[in-house]
């Protein structure tokens, strides 16, 4: 089996920038594709960004940051990733732009590249069966999380068409990039937002039928549960629209109540209010070190 040296990553927003920091820092060589110059441009300065503020604060050399720049690379092309041993898609959460952007990587890839979605819900098993019958064993879902470069988790998600000896090599990478993985079955929402979706959008119900207020209902789950962060304030680091995306995803699958998306979140998602991204979501980031919770209902 081929060992996994260079890494194609295809989207460089958010979570395509997070991914390719990390694998950077770990050593190895990171193609990063994007659809257009000014992506491609705002996605290698969030990187070059974030290195240089490790540096900063002491947890990475000059040397170091030099070194990840010098193995990093940028393209439009999707033919760029043509050689590499690994490709990890980072794109719209959108099953169909999933499904077409592995086709054209199938007939560009060599055949031994293992094939990876960054996908948070969508069913792996669905995007596998557009490639070559002989990729699809070398197909998983690698499901980091927001931010990247901080969150320990990775879940490797395996479908009935992988292989075993797949499923082992890309967790012996998650380890080797200096994540933690656990390996979940291709069913949709996987293990983390199989359990966190219905709590988050529990909490915006609660919000609406006037449970308690923003401010209340964050601050009980912290003192009560011991939970690190609010609900509502979760859900903007998130995303709101990330989380409206992945509900329904999981309403379709399902078709349980709990994961329905509360009418709440769809008139924020309408308003552009998507959370941190934004600036306003359930708090208002004017000032990122004191959010303030906004008036919605």
């Amino acid at each position: 089996m081929t060992a996994i040296r260079k890494i194609g990553v295809v989207g460089c927003g958010t979570m395509g920038a997070g991914i390719t920091q990390t694998i950077l820092q770990a050593g190895y060589e990171v193609v990063v594709i994007e659809a257009d110059d000014d992506r491609l441009r705002r996605g290698l300065m969030t990187i070059v960004t974030a290195l240089s503020k490790l540096v900063e604060k002491g947890a990475l050399t000059d040397a170091d940051k030099d070194a990840a720049q010098q193995r990093l690379r940028g393209a439009m092309e999707l033919a760029a990733v043509a050689n590499c041993d690994l490709v990890i898609e980072a794109i719209v959460e959108d099953l169909r732009a999933k499904q077409e952007l592995f086709r054209e990587l199938d007939g560009l890839c060599r055949p031994e590249t293992i094939f990876a979605s960054n996908t948070s819900s969508l069913s792996i098993t669905q995007m596998a069966g557009v490639v070559a019958p002989s990729r699809q064993a070398r197909f998983v879902g690698l499901h980091f999380f927001n931010p990247v470069p901080r969150m320990a988790l990775v879940e490797v998600v395996r479908s009935f068409l992988t292989e075993a000896a797949v499923v082992n090599q890309v967790t012996a990478f998650v380890q080797a990039i200096g994540k933690t993985p656990v390996q979940a079955g291709d069913k949709t929402g996987f293990i983390v937002n199989r359990l966190l979706v219905p709590y988050s959008l529990d909490a915006i119900r609660a919000l609406e039928e006037g449970v308690g207020s923003i401010a209340d209902i964050d601050q009980a789950m912290k003192l009560g549960a011991g939970h690190p962060m609010g609900p509502l304030m979760l859900n903007d680091l998130v995303g709101l629209d990330v989380l409206l995306n992945v509900a329904n995803a999981m309403y379709d699958a399902f078709r349980e109540r709990r994961f329905a998306p509360p009418p709440l979140l769809m008139r924020m998602v309408a308003a552009g209010w998507l959370g941190r991204k934004t600036g306003r979501g359930f708090y208002d980031y004017s000032d990122p070190k004191q959010p303030k919770p906004m008036v919605l209902v």
